[in-house]
């Protein structure tokens, strides 16, 4: 983080991508970015648009059921013990296609968007913070449902286990922000945004927090970053106690996934969480992709949204 609060200091512009165990921190000034690196995040972008011009096919090979089953009753059971209320549970799915890593950065239409070294893509729906005259503002996003289902808006805002777990983030993300600034507000509370995920849509249910920051928030900027990670919108709460039973009941290496990438522009930050993720291994392409786990999650719904949350937006 050192490096961080350095360039911040100095106005530099840099990118910066930091992995979600926090293990691996990725920084590099704007002006020595080259074609290894792609990023595009509130109109900030370092390429130029390409038409891929074959057609191209997207299989997903989701983890088997009954594995997801193993690890979401040992969620419930952590639950029951009081030692999480909420869990990201996420896993990893072998996909197909005859796309790049690079290819499917051009072609997919998402917010924010991440290709590295050929090594992964991102192109998340997900912002994580942002930093603007001295206000530093989180958009934690929880809950989705397929917008094409009947009365989808209302039966996602009227839906009281998704109620709770937005609650249980918004309380998470206010006590976060209070450990960097002061006067904490939620200026907006379940909002909903489309997203386009391949041949369907999604809603997507997200609130917005807000702190002040000091106005020489720069010169500490890798510390206000430390405090914030893992994102809670992906980890869960308590934080720390679930964080040990995430590391204990999923089968990978989260690695990039659901860490957090961003620019700072000389005065601005923004940030994004890292999820809607395909990672490349060896000669075999991984998309990871989960969700929420709460009391009152239904074992066949978790399952069936991790499998609608792969796809490429295109």
């Amino acid at each position: 983080m050192d490096k961080i609060t350095k360039l911040a200091k100095n106005k530099t512009p840099f990118l910066f991508i930091i992995s979600f165990d926090k293990s691996k921190i990725v920084v590099e000034e704007l002006s020595n970015l080259n074609g290894e690196v792609l990023f595009e995040i509130e109109g900030f972008k370092n390429y130029s648009n390409r038409d891929i011009k074959r057609g191209f096919f997207f299989k997903k090979k989701p983890i088997a059921f009954r594995e997801y089953r193993r690890a979401f009753n040992e969620v419930i059971e952590e639950i029951k013990r009081g030692n999480t209320y909420l869990l990201n549970l996420s896993f990893k799915s072998k996909i197909d296609t005859n796309l790049t890593l690079k290819e499917i950065f051009y072609i997919s239409k998402a917010k924010y968007k991440l290709y590295y070294r050929d090594e992964f893509v991102c192109f998340s729906p997900e912002k994580f913070i942002e930093i603007k005259n001295n206000i530093i503002s989180t958009y934690p996003m929880k809950g989705t449902i397929d917008a094409g289902l009947l009365r989808a808006r209302e039966t996602i805002l009227n839906n009281q286990k998704e109620m709770a777990e937005h609650i249980m983030i918004v309380d998470l993300m206010r006590n976060d922000l209070g450990r960097v600034g002061r006067s904490i507000r939620v200026e907006k509370f379940r909002y909903i945004d489309k997203i386009e995920a391949g041949e369907k849509e999604l809603l997507q249910v997200s609130s917005k927090i807000t702190a002040k920051l000091e106005p020489n928030w720069q010169e500490s900027l890798g510390d206000i970053l430390d405090n914030l990670l893992p994102a809670g919108s992906i980890s869960g709460t308590p934080k720390k106690s679930t964080l040990n039973i995430i590391n204990r009941v999923e089968n990978y290496n989260r690695d990039f996934y659901t860490g957090i990438f961003g620019v700072f522009t000389g005065s601005t930050l923004h940030s994004a969480v890292m999820i809607r993720f395909i990672e490349k291994k060896g000669d075999e392409l991984f998309y990871k992709s989960g969700g929420g786990i709460t009391l009152d999650s239904n074992l066949a719904d978790e399952y069936r949204e991790l499998i609608d949350k792969i796809y490429i937006p295109v």
